[in-house]
């Protein structure tokens, strides 16, 4: 029967009310200023492309659930776009009925046609500005700053990588409060993610990981590498490999004659549980 609801309730979009969308800067991305006024434009129904004014939409769990956990979502789509529904506003959804607060990431794209944008440099300041300001404005939505975690899906996953593995500390010189603060995610969960931004070890102060990818998708090495480094690393991870599925089936309610792909939220759902962050936050 939960897992009923959830699958219900990853297919309802509520129009109750219009989540808040917040630019990551005030004055627009460094080196995208001139275009941030552009149009975002949909290459497909299920996605969005031409992001030149990088942004979060919160995504506020009822407040009677809400437990104080925050995950900033990044959906896949190759650099080329985002599959901004089926793998940004469902995973919200999802996360906010079990009381976590969520954050869809809408972050620059450097391989869509005629992109000047780099993954390493624009992508990668995106996301360390994404985490640090759902860090520094924890107290506005009850998010305990500690249970700041952050889920990639695919290119999404690569964009974790870089939260993850990266420079993490601020600098405690900057202007701006919001560049003082530390990015890194208190955990990560990867779901068939790519490659980009792992490193050759896995430092033993990661954070702990959900890991999900289907046997029958191109990039289920990288989360084997990625869990063997874990492994290495004796930093706490769970990985699920799905028998069948291939890639890019986001949250699994479009499967419905594959069960462990219909049905793996419910993995993380108890994952989450597991690991203490759906207790409330005292």
């Amino acid at each position: 029967m939960q897992m009923l609801a959830l699958t219900l309730l990853m297919a309802t979009v509520t129009t109750e009310t219009k989540p808040l969308v917040i630019p990551l800067w005030p004055n627009g991305a460094p080196g995208s200023e001139s275009r941030r006024s552009e149009p975002e434009t949909r290459p497909h129904p299920w996605s969005i492309a031409n992001i030149h004014n990088p942004s979060l939409t919160v995504y506020l769990p009822p407040k009677s659930k809400a437990n104080g956990t925050a995950v900033v979502i990044a959906p896949g789509g190759g650099h080329r776009e985002l599959v901004i529904d089926e793998e940004g506003t469902k995973p919200a959804k999802l996360l906010n009925s079990l009381g976590i607060t969520a954050f869809v990431l809408r972050y620059r794209l450097a391989n869509e046609e005629g992109s000047k944008l780099n993954v390493d440099r624009d992508t990668r300041a995106d996301t360390y500005r994404a985490m640090r300001l759902v860090r520094t404005r924890a107290t506005d939505w009850g998010i305990d700053p500690s249970r700041i975690g952050m889920m990639g899906f695919s290119a999404g996953g690569e964009v974790l990588n870089m939260a993850v593995f990266g420079e993490g500390l601020g600098d405690a010189h900057a202007q701006d409060p919001i560049d003082r603060a530390d990015e890194r995610p208190n955990f990560g969960i990867w779901i068939y993610p790519g490659p980009f931004g792992i490193p050759a070890t896995v430092p033993k102060t990661s954070p702990p990981g959900f890991m999900l990818v289907a046997s029958d998708d191109g990039l289920t090495g990288v989360v084997l590498n990625l869990a063997s480094k874990y492994h290495a690393a004796k930093v706490p991870m769970e990985i699920h490999i799905l028998a069948s599925g291939g890639h890019g089936f986001n949250m699994g309610d479009r499967f419905r004659q594959n069960k462990a792909v219909n049905t793996w939220p419910q993995r993380l759902t108890d994952w989450l549980s597991d690991s203490g962050l759906l207790k409330r936050k005292a």
